[in-house]
């Protein structure tokens, strides 16, 4: 029973780490339709900022607040990809908005030159973010189960911001002119609604949310420059496998391939599980292209 509890909890855990990353990307691709090849390196913004934040209560601040770092690392780390997004759309996506191809050379060029200037900054080598010590340690629930505090933790954030999320797009005023512009651009500009502003603040909430899983990233080991890019095709994979636009199908995606990832790898090794999970998603998709939750449009009846 222990075995069985912790591969639930291993596979909970990896879905919710996928969540928080494809969150972000459900937004700026699911919604608005850009391929943000540079959606990795905003995770890795989002852990450089974490890791600056660190170094700052280490060397200003007295010893025994530096356990409380991480609660203001969240907010710093969303608010700095939050910047960055917004200078991004504002200089470069909102020229490329309907050509796709466009705007995924460009973000991939973007990209790239973030990541060399993590390196320049930084350095190449990996750099280690200490966790808190209240995250240290983990819950214990029977003999030979110990689930981490860290784990937990990253559980909870997730739901949070999905939370969070939910009540911006479904319950707010700015969420609905956000939908609105995403689902009939020209009607909503018609009414009143300015695109520009709605398409800025989208982009950089979308970045926002990158910030913060680069942030929890930074639980599960040292960061570098190419954090992000190990996460990336994740990402799609999640959105595109929920449905495109649809926050409910991100969920219920990242739960999926978590689930079957640690199922998989605990049958074989971890490179076959990969591999296994994506003819999965493959076979899936030949059955059901618009994914797990197709959005029901006049367009697409």
């Amino acid at each position: 029973m222990d075995v069985y509890l912790l591969q639930l909890f291993n596979g909970l855990s990896i879905s919710s780490i996928l969540l928080l990353v494809a969150l972000g990307l459900a937004i700026t691709f699911g919604l608005m339709k850009v391929i943000n090849m540079a959606h990795g390196e905003l995770i890795m913004i989002g852990a450089y900022s974490t890791y600056l934040t660190q170094n700052l209560f280490n060397d200003y601040l007295p010893a025994q607040l530096f356990d409380w770092y991480f609660a203001l690392a969240i907010p710093v780390s969303f608010g700095i990809a939050f910047v960055f997004g917004l200078v991004m759309e504002m200089s470069l996506i909102r020229f490329l908005y309907g050509r796709p191809l466009d705007s995924l050379l460009a973000t991939w060029g973007v990209g790239l030159v973030l990541q060399q200037a993590a390196r320049s900054i930084f350095g190449a080598p990996n750099v280690a973010v200490k966790s808190p010590a209240w995250l240290d340690g983990g819950l214990r629930i029977m003999d030979g189960t110990l689930l981490p505090y860290k784990r937990l933790f990253i559980i909870a954030l997730v739901v949070v911001c999905l939370l969070a999320m939910y009540l911006y797009i479904y319950r707010s005023h700015e969420g609905r002119r956000m939908r609105a512009v995403m689902q009939n651009r020209d009607m909503a500009a018609c009414l009143g609604v300015s695109t520009r502003r709605v398409d800025a603040m989208t982009f950089a909430i979308g970045s926002g949310i990158a910030g913060i899983a680069g942030c929890a990233l930074t639980l599960m080991g040292p960061i570098g420059p190419s954090l992000g890019t190990y996460y990336i095709v994740d990402a799609f994979m999640v959105v595109v496998l929920g449905g495109v636009g649809k926050l409910a199908g991100t969920v219920l995606g990242a739960t999926g391939i978590g689930m079957f990832n640690t199922l998989f790898e605990y049958w074989t090794n971890a490179s076959l599980g990969k591999v296994l999970v994506f003819v999965c998603i493959v076979a899936f998709l030949q059955w059901k292209p618009m994914g797990l939750v197709a959005m029901r449009t006049r367009s697409l009846d």
